[in-house]
This record gives C-alpha cells, sequence and structure tokens, in this order.
C-alpha cells in the first residue's frame, strides 16, 4: 500500500530517535554494570529492549508503506557521566520523544491513515511509561540521596 511520503519520512525521523535511545540505553546499562548496580543496569536495559521492539515495528510499518527505513542515521547521542546525568539525558530523550509521537499521531489523522495512528498511539503509550519511570527514579534519587539510591541498587 503507498503511504503518504510525509507521514513516511516522519516515521523515519521517530525511527532515528528510536535507535538514537537503543543506543544510548544500552551505554547506560552497560555501564551501570560495570559499577556494580545490576539491578538498575537491567531496568535499564528493559527500557532498550521496548525501545527495539518500537523500532521493529516502525520498520515493518514504513515497509508496508512502501518506503525505505532508514537505520543509518541516530540523533546526538547523551551519555551521563554519572547515574543522575544519566537519568537526566533519558528524560530529555523521552520527553523529545513524546512531543514527536503526538506531532506524528497528528499527521497520522491529517493524511487518514488511521492504522498508522494507532500503531504511533501504541508506541506513545510505552514512551509514556518511560518517562514516567524515569521521574520516579529521579525522585527517589532526591529524597533518599545518590549514596542510599546506589546501595539499593546493587
Amino acid at each position: 500500500m503507498q503511504g503518504n511520503q510525509k507521514l513516511i519520512e516522519t516515521l523515519n525521523s521517530l525511527l532515528a530517535d528510536e535507535l538514537t535511545a537503543i543506543n544510548q540505553y544500552m551505554v547506560h546499562a552497560e555501564m551501570c554494570e560495570s559499577w556494580g548496580y545490576e539491578k538498575l543496569a537491567k531496568v535499564i536495559e528493559s527500557r532498550a529492549i521496548q525501545e527495539m521492539r518500537h523500532a521493529e515495528k516502525l520498520i515493518a510499518r514504513i515497509l508496508f508503506l512502501e518506503g525505505k527505513p532508514i537505520v543509518s542515521e541516530l540523533r546526538k547521542i547523551n551519555i551521563g557521566e554519572d547515574v543522575p546525568k544519566m537519568f537526566a539525558h533519558d528524560h530529555k530523550a523521552e520527553f523529545e520523544a513524546i512531543k514527536a509521537y503526538n506531532e506524528a499521531i497528528k499527521l497520522a489523522g491529517e493524511v487518514s491513515d488511521f492504522a498508522t495512528r494507532e500503531l504511533l498511539e501504541s508506541i506513545l503509550q510505552d514512551e509514556d511509561k518511560h518517562i514516567d519511570e524515569i521521574e520516579e527514579t529521579l525522585d527517589q534519587i532526591n529524597q533518599m540521596g545518590l549514596q542510599i539510591f546506589l546501595a539499593t541498587k546493587a
């Protein structure tokens, strides 16, 4: 099925966001693991895997719309040098993703591609969960203090 070209371009832009998030989260997970924060590493790695599933869904949809998935473009990857900075960078990435998904959902509706809109709404729900989890973690760090928080993540 031939899809709307602007929507395919938007899907490729979202794909770039997801591929960037995967890389950023995997590096953060590996850093946490190397510091001995295995529980924290597993949480971040799980988020990266969810982003991989999002990328897979976007690729499938782009192909369905007879577009060409572009997997060679990434955004700037922001690696935090400590746990609070990691989560601050991750929060910014999720905030931008939510904004981009909302705009893409609006576009999909405007071009009457309701199946794509439904797919994007599903991914948006996951992104909402991600930012909520990141905000909970930042709140825990602020309330407990970094040392106590990290002691619970080994």
